[in-house]
């Protein structure tokens, strides 16, 4: 099993250069070399949804194996179907806005000093502001653990936490080509998005087993934002091709804690082994 994660941007030195979204689609494309597409199933959740159809979208279209399996967790695919209050913000305000208003220089103190970013505790703030309410309720719920001794769930809420609580920096220009190619432009889901001049085509994919699923409580990537992509890879069999709602379950819910272990995880690991062994007719260019 391979992970990948981000550095925070706050701490890349300026020199490095800047990351856009192009670039994140390419280290997705380069993961997959340096692995090895043969044996290989890739899960996105959230936000890297979009690069990672892309990746492997254009990388079948220029003729490279791609892997037998990909699965997308709760992205936004397509921000038309079932709006939520993120996708509302952002087509309510210009780009310009967003630059204006959102982004800031990462200050001295910090190796990426100058980098201009979209701030982590803007992030945060904006996370505790759609669900205000819940999350008075689990501090409350922590307290009371905390008087009763009731060791174990106050240990599952600091884990939550920690995990909720570790927002990073986001680069700049990631952040704002993000706002406009996906949520105010609709770039994939219309079939007009360009990466580095390659139009990213999701139905050229023929040979990658498609694995959508969504959180029927998710307010974040709501309903019918993920399954789109079936519409989209019009090239993949209908028989390597399913959907799972995970009832109950909000946006975290589909990938943390009780609801991924017992609703989630088990799909998962039925879908897999199923493709696992099937052999995949290689690609070849046209």
């Amino acid at each position: 099993m391979y992970i990948t994660d981000w550095i925070d941007a706050r701490m890349v030195p300026l020199e490095a250069g800047a990351f856009h979204l192009d670039d994140y689609v390419e280290y997705i494309q380069e993961f997959i070399r340096h692995i090895g597409a043969k044996d290989l199933h890739v899960i996105s959740v959230c936000q890297p949804t979009v690069p990672v159809l892309a990746a492997i979208s254009l990388m079948v279209s220029t003729g490279e194996n791609t892997p037998r399996t990909i699965t997308m967790m709760g992205g936004p695919i397509d921000v038309h179907r079932s709006p939520t209050s993120v996708n509302s913000l952002a087509n309510e305000h210009s780009y310009e806005w967003f630059e204006n208003n959102v982004i800031y220089t990462v200050p001295a103190n910090y190796p990426g000093v100058g980098r201009k970013v979209y701030p982590g505790f803007l992030q945060y703030a904006g996370f505790v502001a759609m669900n205000p309410e819940r999350h008075l309720t689990a501090h409350w719920d922590f307290y009371q653990n905390l008087l009763r001794g009731d060791d174990e769930d106050a240990e599952q809420h600091r884990r939550f936490y920690d995990e909720y609580n570790a927002v990073l920096d986001m680069a700049a220009e990631y952040y704002l080509e993000t706002i406009r190619i996906v949520f105010q432009e609709f770039r994939l889901a219309e079939g007009t998005w360009d990466v580095n001049g390659e139009r990213v085509r999701p139905q050229d994919i023929k040979h990658t087993a498609l694995f959508t699923i969504e959180g029927e409580l998710d307010d974040i990537s709501d309903s019918g934002q993920t399954r789109i992509a079936h519409d989209l890879c019009t090239g993949i069999a209908k028989k390597d091709k399913r959907h799972f709602t995970a009832e109950k379950a909000g946006h975290y819910g589909i990938f943390s804690r009780r609801r991924w272990r017992t609703m989630v995880y088990p799909q998962l690991r039925e879908f897999i082994p199923e493709h696992d062994k099937t052999p995949k007719t290689e690609v070849v260019p046209a």
